[in-house]
């Protein structure tokens, strides 16, 4: 029979906000990178990696959006260790999420390299070869990505200890959709894909930290 891990307790105003610092940080990314997607000059999301938009003379933009949604998701990450309190996932859940946060922090310190024609006199293709910060921009992504994947089984156990069996379908269906979106991307040689799979495992980190206020 299913239980609880814990009795539920009010959250202090401060645990509140620092889990709402996490509901916000992927509607950020994503949102600011679909907006700066769409009104850079020249910059197709077709061929274009979502990570070109930090270079070029707006680059700056991205940077910050990959730097401020990063910071929003590890204030996220230290409210949902407060919220979890004990129980399985309590403490891997948040250390993850934090280090997705890191990952995204780390996608605007290190920015990539000009690429693919972009921005406007790039050659096309990929680069002969790549900086240092290119180099270690590249761990970003899949950093955050698997992050998250290795969150949504950790936390599925805990959803299933305490019987809530639409969070624990979430968390199997994400990965596989993030996973699927992915493979498609490649075969496909659109990036769109891409973005649409990191979207669906950034907002999944959002809405864990919106049930977790709403829990209690």
């Amino acid at each position: 029979m299913p239980t609880t891990t814990a009795p539920p307790t009010p959250l202090t105003a401060s645990t509140r906000g620092l889990l709402a610092c996490g509901v916000a940080a992927a509607p950020l990314f994503v949102g600011a990178t679909l907006v700066l997607a769409a009104t850079r000059d020249g910059f197709d999301p077709v061929v274009h990696p979502l990570s070109l938009l930090s270079v070029g003379e707006h680059g700056w933009l991205q940077i910050t959006n990959f730097i401020v949604s990063g910071l929003l998701a590890i204030l996220g990450a230290v409210g949902l260790r407060r919220a979890l309190a004990d129980g399985p996932g309590s403490k891997w859940g948040p250390r993850l999420f934090g280090l997705y946060g890191i990952a995204l922090v780390w996608g605007g310190v290190f920015v990539s390299d000009p690429a693919f024609g972009f921005p406007a006199g790039t050659a096309e293709g990929a680069p002969a070869s790549q900086s240092w910060h290119s180099i270690l921009h590249a761990f970003a992504a899949p950093g955050a990505g698997l992050t998250l994947l290795v969150a949504c089984f950790v936390l599925a156990r805990r959803f299933a200890r305490e019987g809530r069996t639409a969070w624990r379908a979430t968390c199997y269906a994400v990965p596989a959709l993030y996973l699927g979106l992915t493979a498609v991307s490649f075969a496909a040689a659109d990036y769109r894909w891409m973005l649409a799979g990191g979207a669906v495992i950034w907002l999944w980190a959002s809405a864990v930290c919106l049930q977790a206020i709403r829990a209690k």
